[in-house]
């Protein structure tokens, strides 16, 4: 038996008894390999202990073995469990994964610019909609480049992204159900896809409910903000229920409101969208719209993992939203009276 870490390709065709273009073959492209030679192959890899020279292989091949994950705000939680999912799937393809921040040094421009020569990447999974398509669209030298969570209007990039729109009506229609006719609004930036998207779903569901827009850009700095607009207003004219585009900017606008004296959900029900993990365990459980965040992650992995290997993908890859519903929102009639949680 080979010492373990440095067994030849040729100890483990000798032990399984086939080729040495058979065993690579098992290792590149196991779906094209008997399932006894697959096992048989595999064992052998065990028992000498042999690893692949993924640099080596990946420099014959021209590839450099990584994808690109480049998201918008690493410092939101959001994207943890996103980039977990992404860096599992990418793994069992045989891929590493790289994350890097599009708002930090020198802007999204030079951010992407610097992952744009396909000898830095072998993909690119971009997160963020807010890159300008001219940087995409100008470029015939380009490594493949999918769009996941937000995408970017104009570019012709495949999407792995949630029914925005859908999660906008499931979060308002809940609200009308438990009888507010005055709704706060916390958006995003106007431009951002996930705000525009959002707020449709939202006017279609209020059905005759006044909706109140507060700024927002789904930061804690601006939930925060909104709850002093909020608490600002006559008692007449306040929102009797708020719907932030983001549990960021519901959890601040919950902790304002406490500082300041009011208490979720019998001065106001608050619902959220995302539902990080930090939801369930406030005071009170955050009603929010639930983004499968892990199987967003997986599928855009999968999709640019096709996409390197020349196979045939998906324009769009639409992921469907959830309302979980917690403590924080109540009927209007006696707010605080609580409602049927899952």
């Amino acid at each position: 038996m080979a010492t373990p870490g440095r067994a030849k390709i040729s100890d483990v065709a000798k032990l399984a008894g086939v080729s040495p273009a058979t065993v690579s073959r098992v290792l590149s492209r196991p779906g094209l390999v008997a399932e006894a030679t697959r096992l048989a192959v595999m064992n052998a890899v065990t028992a000498t202990g042999y690893r692949m020279n993924y640099a080596a292989r990946n420099l014959r091949k021209q590839r450099t073995g990584s994808v690109v994950a480049l998201v918008p705000n690493l410092g939101n939680p959001f994207f943890a469990k996103i980039l977990e999912g992404m860096g599992r799937e990418l793994a069992r393809g045989g891929y590493d994964l790289l994350v890097a921040d599009t708002l930090e040094g020198e802007g999204r421009h030079r951010t992407l610019e610097r992952f744009l020569d396909p000898s830095r990447a072998d993909g690119i999974i971009l997160l963020d909609g807010l890159v300008p398509h001219a940087d995409l669209d100008q470029r015939d030298d380009l490594p493949p480049i999918i769009t996941a969570c937000e995408w970017i209007e104009g570019a012709s990039l495949p999407r792995v992204m949630l029914d925005n729109r859908e999660g906008g009506r499931l979060a308002v229609t809940h609200l009308r159900e438990l009888g507010h006719e005055r709704i706060g609004i916390i958006g995003g930036p106007s431009q951002n896809v996930l705000h525009q998207a959002r707020l449709a779903g939202a006017e279609a569901a209020a059905e005759g409910a006044q909706l109140v827009s507060y700024p927002g850009d789904f930061t804690l700095a601006s939930g925060q903000a909104a709850a002093e607009l909020w608490s600002a207003m006559p008692h007449a004219t306040r929102p009797s229920a708020v719907f932030a585009f983001s549990d960021e900017m519901a959890c601040a606008f919950m902790a304002r409101l406490h500082q300041r004296g009011f208490a979720v959900p019998r001065d106001v029900s608050v619902i959220g969208f995302d539902d990080i993990e930090l939801a369930s365990h406030l005071t009170p459980a955050l009603t929010t719209i639930r983004q499968p965040k892990r199987d967003l992650g997986r599928a855009a992995a999968g999709i640019i993992i096709d996409r390197i290997a020349g196979r045939e993908i998906p324009e769009v890859t639409l992921l469907v939203p959830r309302l979980m519903l917690r403590d924080s929102t109540a009927a209007l009639a006696g707010q605080g009276a609580g409602v049927d949680k899952t």
